[in-house]
C-alpha cells in the first residue's frame, strides 16, 4: 500500500488534504486509491505523462465501497487518442454521469461543483474503454476526511 499524505500541503484549507500516485500506464480496473473511512472528494484529475499514441481509449471513475455497490461516478472522457504530455482529465462534478473534462491545453479548470462527492471506505478505480493507455498518466485527488482516521493512499 502507498504512503498517507493525511497531512497538511501548502496553500490547500486546513480540512483539505492530497494524495497522488506515480505514473504508469492505465488499464480498466487499476485501484488508483485506497479509502479508509468516508470521504468528500474536492478534486479528481489524471495528467498524462508520456504520450500516448492513437488508441482511443477513455477513462472513467470508478467508486468500489468496501460494503455497497461498485458506483461509476463520472460518464466517460472524450478520447485519449494521441493526448500530448500534460494533457488532463477533470472530474467535472455536476452529476455522476457527467464524463470528465478532457484538456490538452496544460492548464484546466477544477471541479466546477462545489458539493463534491461523498465516498466510503474503498478504493477508487480506473475503468478504460476499448484497451489500456500507451502513455502513462499519474493520478491526483484533494479531499476533505468526514470522520477520524479518514486517510486517503495511493495504490502506486
Amino acid at each position: 500500500m502507498g504512503t498517507s499524505v493525511n497531512a497538511k500541503i501548502a496553500g490547500l484549507p486546513e480540512t483539505s488534504f492530497l494524495a497522488q500516485t506515480t505514473a504508469k500506464v492505465m488499464v480498466t480496473g487499476d485501484t488508483i486509491f485506497t479509502i479508509t473511512g468516508d470521504i468528500k472528494i474536492l478534486s479528481l484529475y489524471s495528467r498524462c505523462v508520456t504520450v500516448n499514441n492513437g488508441t482511443a481509449s477513455t477513462l472513467q471513475y470508478q467508486v468500489n465501497p468496501t460494503a455497497g455497490t461498485i458506483t461509476t461516478i463520472t460518464g466517460a472522457s472524450a478520447s485519449l487518442a494521441s493526448c500530448a504530455a500534460n494533457s488532463l482529465v477533470i472530474l467535472n462534478g455536476t452529476a455522476l454521469s457527467t464524463a470528465p473534462d478532457l484538456v490538452v491545453e496544460n492548464v484546466g479548470l477544477m471541479n466546477v461543483s462545489t458539493r463534491g462527492i461523498l465516498v466510503p471506505a474503498g478504493t477508487i478505480k480506473t475503468v478504460i474503454a476499448v484497451g489500456s493507455t500507451t502513455g502513462t498518466w499519474q493520478h491526483f485527488i484533494e479531499y476533505t476526511p468526514l470522520n477520524v482516521g479518514a486517510t486517503v493512499y495511493s495504490a502506486f
